[in-house]
């Protein structure tokens, strides 16, 4: 199967997790009313809710009603402990799959695993800076400047935010407490593909 057919699932996500993103996020931020860091903070959080960052970044459990995210490991990105399987082989009209915890990604781009979200300054942002956050969320590289933001992130739909929304996600991402998460490296998908 050809990169383009594969493509079109995952272009179908995209655009669902990028409406969803654009149309909860509303407008721009009131430009007086978030002058502290108070504000920025809870602008940051509403954001991130309303962004459903938590739908990728926190590991997903089996909970009462069924599959929901793990809020006690909220935004840690895929559980360094948990080693996932080899990729499953995607065929006819499957592009994308994702691991029971939803932070682990396969498709014709490999291997994908979410990012430890929190000021973590090893495993996580905790050594970020402000525009290097702004810069990947520009760009759609690492810090700004390296490989490559892999899927399911829609980087491209959160460019569209204003520097002051995406500073205020910054700035609720830093007050966070830290936690120590290696997340493993992305896998090249296989030679051929």
């Amino acid at each position: 199967m050809t990169r383009q057919r594969l493509a079109i699932p995952f272009l179908v996500l995209t655009l669902t997790l990028v409406s969803s993103i654009l149309l909860r996020a509303g407008g721009p931020a009131e430009p007086a009313a978030t002058g502290s860091k108070a504000a920025a903070i809870e602008r940051g959080k509403y954001l991130v809710n309303f962004g459903s960052c938590n739908d990728c970044h926190t590991p997903w459990k089996l909970g009462p009603k069924g599959p929901e995210p793990d809020m006690t490991r909220a935004l840690t990105g895929h559980p360094a402990e948990m080693k996932v399987s080899p990729s499953p082989t995607l065929e006819g009209s499957w592009g994308i799959a994702a691991a029971n915890t939803m932070t682990a990604w396969t498709g014709p781009w490999g291997v994908s695993f979410t990012a430890n979200l929190t000021p973590d300054k090893e495993t996580g942002l905790g050594d970020w800076t402000e525009e290097m956050f702004i810069q990947t969320m520009r760009t759609g590289r690492h810090q700004g400047k390296g490989r490559a933001i892999l899927p399911p992130m829609p980087w491209f739909s959160v460019n569209a935010l204003s520097d002051e929304d995406i500073k205020a996600v910054f700035a609720y991402l830093q007050s966070l407490p830290p936690v120590h998460n290696r997340v493993p490296a992305p896998i090249d998908p296989p030679e051929g593909q």
